[in-house]
């Protein structure tokens, strides 16, 4: 006898989660991701009737953190429409130990898409910039201990602004077809001892950011001046530009869609 099929409702949610706790966001043999620990607590809900269809905004890898990172999964139409607080409640409690909060969930049409119908992507990169390093930034923050000169960085930051071919900034393992991508947003802001680096674009190459920070740590220690940017930007050649920033201060903070953002649904249920 053939198996009931059970109506389905396409719904985003949006996460909150701790990178450290992860092997980044897609689901592994060997390794414990974000998208397991989603996957296995919806299962724990719908029990039998699971059938999660799981795509992210972006896909981040080991160690990086999120602040808006935008699912979509199809559920049971029942269970949600019955009390989609409950449900989103239900995830949580799954959750608890896991490392990832569901902070906002929107009913959407069932042919959305959360990685293709995104069409700018947020970052934020954070920097501990102190002679002594934190305890409480540890592992939240890049330590970096020679003071940075944040105009030089941010003369640099606006050299990479617009379309270019991206090529020296993404790693080896990068499989995208090309390197030619729109950076809409690349800005660096200091509070006290913490600096941050804004980075927003269409879509990034395998370590993009990281590999963009590294660089702009460079300027901003006084290894390169700005006008280097152009030179690296030219050359396609990752070997000549500078170290990849380490993943623990990177963050996913907002996915971008015709009719709403991720930070828009933070708080929403329905």
């Amino acid at each position: 006898m053939d198996e009931l099929i059970l109506p389905r409702l396409r719904v985003v949610m949006v996460l909150e989660f701790d990178g450290a706790a992860f092997h980044g966001w897609q689901r592994q043999d060997n390794a414990f991701t974000v998208q397991e620990a989603l996957e296995d607590a919806l299962q724990k809900i719908e029990g039998k009737n699971a059938s999660p269809h799981f795509a992210a905004a972006g896909r981040t890898d080991t160690g990086v953190h999120a602040t808006h990172m935008l699912v979509h999964a199809d559920v049971l139409q029942s269970m949600w429409q019955k009390s989609a607080q409950a449900y989103v409640k239900g995830l949580n409690f799954h959750l608890r130990d896991s490392g990832v909060l569901v902070h906002g969930v929107k009913a959407v049409s069932d042919d959305f898409h959360a990685r293709f119908d995104c069409f700018e992507r947020h970052y934020q990169y954070k920097i501990w910039n102190r002679s002594v390093s934190s305890v409480l930034h540890k592992k939240q923050a890049w330590w970096v201990v020679q003071p940075l000169d944040i105009n030089a960085m941010n003369q640099a930051a606006e050299m990479m602004l617009g379309n270019h071919d991206f090529t020296t900034f993404r790693a080896s393992g990068c499989q995208a077809k090309s390197a030619i991508r729109n950076l809409k947003t690349l800005e660096v802001s200091q509070d006290g001892h913490g600096v941050v680096v804004d980075v927003h674009a269409d879509a990034f190459l395998y370590h993009m950011v990281r590999n963009l920070v590294g660089t702009l740590v460079a300027v901003g220690i006084g290894r390169w001046q700005p006008e280097y940017m152009f030179e690296l930007l030219l050359a396609k050649n990752r070997c000549i530009a500078a170290q990849t920033a380490p993943a623990h201060g990177l963050y996913f903070t907002d996915a971008l869609y015709p009719d709403f953002s991720a930070q828009d649904i933070s708080g929403l249920v329905g």
